[in-house]
């Protein structure tokens, strides 16, 4: 078995940073995989979620903002190049019992990066807090063969924008609604961090928990997986909308 690696990789379009994030997955990795990427402007929704209960849709097209659907569940984010994405793919077998929870995991490993950064947090509803602001959120997404967790971590993002195309809650909550908190970045709780410095916090924690890790870029079945899942997913508009996927 291969030791766990970081994949280099980065996209201009965010429905293709989307796709490789389901790819590396699907991919069916023998170790870990750990994935750091950022997005333009987006509003990216759970893979059940409502568009018209989560998002002002009418505010995203005026400013030329994209609703993109990704395929783990969990809440609606806003993504821009202050927000840093952290994708941890772990096998599902040859694994320990705790190691093949991922959000255990993967909360352990934003912990452990703001803690590095200085601050105190707590792990709260599928997210990281500082205070009663949430700084992380998480997703999760579970195959046969193994499981992903991403997060979402604001190092400069302004919560005015989020605010600008989130919706508030509605007044008849639903189980996939997304569960609404106030959040603030790390530069609101005055860390003035780059986001060069913060990756290299995510990193430090990341090979303390899983072991070092090799950089590397996308093998052959992830790019095979990202090219099929282009196509039947994140390229095909009805699935942004509807969650429907092409045949």
């Amino acid at each position: 078995m291969t030791g766990p690696s970081e994949v280099v990789a980065s996209f201009d379009d965010p429905a293709d940073n989307l796709a490789f994030d389901e790819a590396l997955l699907r991919a069916a990795p023998e170790a870990p995989v750990l994935w750091i990427w950022r997005n333009t402007d987006c509003v990216v929704v759970g893979r059940g979620q409502k568009i018209e209960r989560e998002v002002k849709a009418d505010v995203c097209a005026s400013d030329g903002v994209p609703v993109l659907r990704r395929a783990s569940g969990g809440g609606t984010v806003f993504h821009d190049p202050g927000n840093l994405n952290i994708t941890l793919v772990l096998p599902g077998q040859g694994l320990s019992a705790k190691a093949v929870r991922p959000l255990e995991a993967l909360g352990e490993l934003m912990t452990a990066t703001v803690a590095g950064l200085g601050l105190p947090s707590r792990l709260g509803d599928r997210g990281l807090f500082v205070g009663d602001a949430k700084l992380c959120g998480f997703a999760v997404f579970r195959t046969r063969t193994g499981l992903l967790a991403h997060s979402t971590l604001l190092v400069s993002t302004a919560a005015e924008r989020v605010g600008r195309y989130l919706t508030a809650a509605p007044a008849d909550p639903r189980p996939l609604d997304s569960h609404r908190s106030r959040v603030a970045s790390l530069a609101d709780h005055g860390l003035r961090k780059g986001v060069a410095d913060v990756t290299a916090a995510v990193r430090a924690a990341a090979a303390a928990r899983l072991g070092e890790l090799t950089a590397r870029e996308p093998t052959a079945a992830e790019r095979e997986w990202h090219s099929s899942l282009r196509h039947t997913r994140y390229q095909y508009p009805q699935w942004h909308s509807e969650g429907a996927q092409r045949e």
